[in-house]
């Protein structure tokens, strides 16, 4: 090849090179578009997403509270419960800070207990439940998981396991709950780990120790100031 043709080459290669402007401006218009599309999506699923939030804590609230027909939803302000507020189409108004917990009431409209959530760090990632609790008893009476990622076949049995769901038929909260070994439990306020799944087990123990230290206090009080008549049927 002649020194004209090289020359020739890299001249037509240098003019076919695109511009760092030209790059730039591509990758930004490809970032936009992206960007777009992804805000799209999220306003257009969170609803969604937040309906089936929804959906499963109404059923869990009826699940872990046997017996209940209807409920009631508190929220905590300046230490206090009080009903939640409603808007003018008589859907609750939402605020991811409130701490809310769930009343619930037989068809004679006497107390059953409260439907409580909470999340703990499990092996996988954070599990949320929602548990129902006996607070004149002091006992929690049913249990249900919202939210979990844990291991398939081993931490997934915090849900999956009938076994372990009969932990939480009347389980003591006082003085603390505490984890056991499986076929260990001697005592109410013990919760017997599942085999392959103690981190999980012993997350879901965690979870209900923590909460019932944010809300036993505070259930006490309610019950008393508002003279609320309650079933005898958790007894």
């Amino acid at each position: 090849m002649s020194d004209e043709q090289k020359n020739t080459t890299i001249q037509h290669t240098a003019e076919k090179e695109p511009s760092s402007f030209k790059l730039v401006f591509t990758l930004g218009i490809a970032g936009l578009l992206s960007g777009i599309i992804l805000v799209g999506t999220f306003i257009y699923t969170k609803p969604l997403i937040q309906a089936n939030k929804k959906a499963a804590t109404q059923r869990a609230i009826f699940k872990v509270l046997p017996d209940c027909t209807t409920y009631s939803t508190l929220v905590l302000k300046d230490s206090q419960l009080a009903l939640k507020a409603t808007d003018e189409n008589k859907k609750e108004e939402a605020d991811k800070d409130e701490l809310l917990i769930y009343a619930g009431f037989n068809a004679e409209e006497e107390l059953i207990g409260f439907a409580i959530p909470g999340s703990e760090p499990g092996f996988q990632d954070v599990i949320g439940a929602l548990f129902g609790y006996d607070a004149i008893n002091k006992i929690i009476i049913g249990f249900e998981v919202l939210e979990s990622k844990e291991t398939p076949g081993l931490g997934d049995k915090i849900f999956k396991d009938a076994d372990f769901q009969t932990n939480f038929k009347a389980l003591a909260v006082a003085p603390e709950i505490i984890a056991v070994k499986p076929g260990m439990k001697q005592n109410p306020n013990e919760v017997e780990t599942i085999t392959g799944a103690t981190i999980s087990s012993k997350a879901i123990v965690r979870l209900l120790n923590e909460t019932m230290d944010i809300w036993e206090a505070t259930l006490d009080v309610y019950i008393k100031d508002n003279e609320l008549k309650v079933s005898d049927k958790n007894e």
